[in-house]
């Protein structure tokens, strides 16, 4: 099981010598890794390159494992995408988890680079089928709905498969997972539909031939403190303030309290066969944060 905190804007906007030492520290408490998002411009233009990011921070510790939660794959052409991601693996051997999703919390975002956003779940199933055939090594020809090419050929190929996780809750998401995934990475979850949706994505994945899943992830936001009401206070300003809708949406798949308390809430996921946790901890400090993540590694393992 690997369970990982979110990149905090100490460990992607300081000094390098900071972004070393807390790269560090993460890597000492025992956090199997870290993760970032990615976003083009997100409502207000708030965004970052989740595959500029994790090559900066797979370089500050050799033992840092960075998975991006979610890709916005649609958003680029798959051509550069398997070579960055070819690049990556040279780079930072086994350090990467690629989550791939559609986006959705903010269309305009779709929209603005040209893409329709009826269309971006197709051009996932698209870009995905040229990128893992280009991450084999070996030369490819293409020609679908929205992308051709001839020869094209990306080398060297990763000495060993990155894992690709595939975000997302609609039925066309857990079916993309079945098809291209390594895992399905969940958000707004309950345990009980955790479970369910992987026994669809095993079932789905058998059909097609393919081997059986297992890095099923759950990405959640957690409120740290000892006092609860602190701990839900704090979670609720960060939610609302990211997401722009009240936190009572959120409430139900979002635990806060003590460390203990968080992974008792998170145990049923595990239960259900979550085998990859990516923890948002709003904390006092970045340094509780990471903390908190730690012991509840510690607590569910």
């Amino acid at each position: 099981m690997l369970i990982g905190t979110l990149a905090s804007p100490r460990l992607l906007t300081s000094t390098h010598a900071q972004k070393a030492e807390t790269a560090a520290r993460i890597v000492d408490s025992g956090i199997d890794h870290v993760f970032v998002a990615d976003h083009v411009s997100f409502h207000v233009g708030a965004g970052m390159d989740g595959l500029i990011n994790a090559a900066t921070l797979t370089a500050l510790h050799p033992g840092l494992k960075v998975c991006v939660g979610v890709y916005l794959l649609a958003l680029r052409h798959p051509l550069p995408v398997a070579r960055q991601l070819a690049t990556l693996a040279e780079s930072a051997p086994g350090q990467l988890i690629m989550g791939i999703g559609v986006g959705g919390e903010d269309r305009n975002e779709i929209a603005m680079c040209g893409v329709d956003p009826a269309t971006r779940g197709r051009r996932t199933d698209e870009a995905l089928t040229v990128v893992q055939g280009l991450l084999t090594g070996e030369p490819m020809d293409f020609r679908g709905e929205f992308f051709e090419f001839e020869k094209a050929w990306i080398k060297p190929k990763p000495a060993s498969p990155i894992p690709f996780v595939i975000g997302g809750r609609a039925d066309a998401a857990l079916r993309r997972a079945a098809r291209f995934g390594d895992g399905w990475l969940s958000v707004w979850t309950s345990a009980r539909r955790f479970g369910e949706v992987v026994k669809q994505i095993d079932a789905e994945a058998a059909t097609l031939g393919r081997p059986r899943p297992t890095l099923h992830g759950l990405q959640v936001w957690t409120g740290i403190d000892k006092d609860r009401d602190r701990a839900r206070a704090r979670l609720a300003r960060g939610m609302e303030d990211f997401y722009r809708v009240p936190f009572e949406r959120f409430e139900k798949y979002s635990p806060y309290g003590s460390p203990a308390e968080v992974a008792a809430f998170l145990a049923p996921y595990r239960d259900a066969g979550c085998e990859l946790f990516n923890i948002m901890p709003v904390a006092d400090s970045e340094e509780a944060g990471i903390a908190a993540v730690a012991e509840i590694r510690d607590r569910l393992n």
